[in-house]
């Protein structure tokens, strides 16, 4: 019978700390996969250790800021004290009306960063218009409206939420009542619009929320169609964890002279997540490397990435097989499917999360310990937005990405 003994092959690597023997991979016959073509030293970094009481940037209170006693009341039920560096530069801009773009890694406190300020606005403006938020994905805008209504409990503020995959004339309905806040995605705001049903120039604010993950996904003529439409518009905010020049241009279309708010240059590796590789040889199983590394008690709660939306639905049916809480998110399921399966990932239901790049982008899970490349992706943005699911909040974390060799 083949020896299973796992063992776990990569190059010396000082910087980093040592392994444990649950990381070594056993053998098996597989095909190879074709590696993509990002320089595998770059899924390698130690990670800075985390300094406690130091704070990168320097912050303040939410108290000192000029905020109502209300909705300093709803931060700090949140258990926040004390803004993050984009949350610190971003707000007060924001409440004198100024166009805001803001770069700031993923789990920085973007959301809040604009939400806080219109709600303020909201909270002390007789005539204020109601304000649209843009997102790329489903899950992202649920995210956003979550927050914002937690922000503005008690105060009467509506909010709506329109997303591919409900009920369109359940949304037209919704419709036809007030509202302060419209989160929504490109297609079905579009089709509300192209349905009379939503009307644009209504709109004051808009905000454009992971705006590089909206061009990546092909939404560049949505976003125009939409912002076309917003003639009477007084401000935007794009918000975005990545501005590559590649899309200056687009911004410079968008935005009026805006404050630019940046708290990280470029597109780099996140400063306290652990990144290493796990060399693969050629007719290795990489599913034992994988089932190895989860029995480990270390992995507590895991992001298990894949290419494609059939792998990522076959790799959780197959880890559920061998006795791992785990399930799935991806483009194939519904809605209501892919808001259970992260729901059971956030609360422990579930402890393994499997998951295509639908994932990788803006979604708020705390507490991640682990983030696994099972297959490696297809660019180092998407790479890093993947990895960047952990070390989030000031805490540190740990990616592994796969490499066949």
């Amino acid at each position: 019978m083949q020896n299973t003994k796992p063992r776990f092959k990569r190059k010396p690597n000082r910087s980093l700390s040592p392994r444990p023997a649950a990381f070594k991979p056993a053998v098996s016959g597989k095909k190879k996969n074709k590696q993509q073509d990002i320089p595998h030293h770059r899924f390698v970094q130690a990670a800075l250790p985390l300094e406690p009481g130091v704070t990168p940037l320097e912050t303040r209170l939410y108290v000192a800021l000029p905020l109502h006693e209300r909705l300093l009341k709803n931060i700090a039920a949140k258990g926040y004290t004390k803004t993050t560096p984009i949350q610190d530069q971003a707000i007060e801009p924001v409440l004198h009306g100024r166009d805001v773009l803001g770069i700031a890694q993923t789990g920085t406190g973007k959301t809040a960063a604009f939400l806080i300020p219109l709600i303020q606005q909201w909270l002390t403006a007789k005539d204020t218009r109601p304000t649209l938020v843009l997102t790329p994905t489903r899950e992202l805008a649920l995210q956003v409206e979550g927050e914002f209504r937690e922000l503005s409990a008690g105060m009467s503020l509506i909010s709506h939420c329109y997303i591919g995959g409900g009920n369109i004339n359940a949304d037209i309905r919704k419709l036809t009542r007030f509202h302060h806040l419209v989160v929504g995605t490109p297609g079905r705001l579009l089709d509300l619009v192209g349905r009379r049903a939503l009307d644009l120039n209504n709109f004051g604010t808009l905000i454009l929320d992971e705006f590089d993950r909206m061009l990546d996904m092909g939404f560049v003529n949505d976003v125009r169609k939409l912002t076309a439409a917003m003639k009477n518009r007084k401000q935007t905010l794009l918000f975005s964890a990545t501005i590559e020049p590649s899309i200056q241009e687009h911004i410079d279309q968008l935005l009026n002279d805006p404050v630019t708010v940046q708290v990280h240059s470029g597109v780099t590796s996140a400063e306290h997540i652990e990144q290493d590789i796990v060399r693969i040889e050629h007719g290795s199983d990489k599913f034992v490397v994988l089932e190895n590394m989860l029995h480990n008690p270390e992995f507590r709660k895991v992001l298990v990435f894949t290419e494609s939306k059939h792998r990522s639905g076959k790799l959780a049916m197959k880890l559920v097989k061998h006795g791992f809480a785990a399930d799935a998110i991806h483009g194939d399921k519904s809605q209501s499917q892919r808001q259970r399966a992260l729901e059971s990932f956030r609360t422990g239901k579930v402890r393994i999360l499997v998951a295509t790049d639908v994932a990788a982008r803006g979604l708020d899970i705390s507490d991640v310990t682990h983030v696994i490349n099972y297959e490696a992706p297809r660019t180092y943005d998407s790479y890093i937005h993947r990895i960047g699911r952990t070390g989030r909040a000031g805490k540190t974390g740990k990616a592994f990405t796969f490499v066949e060799v």
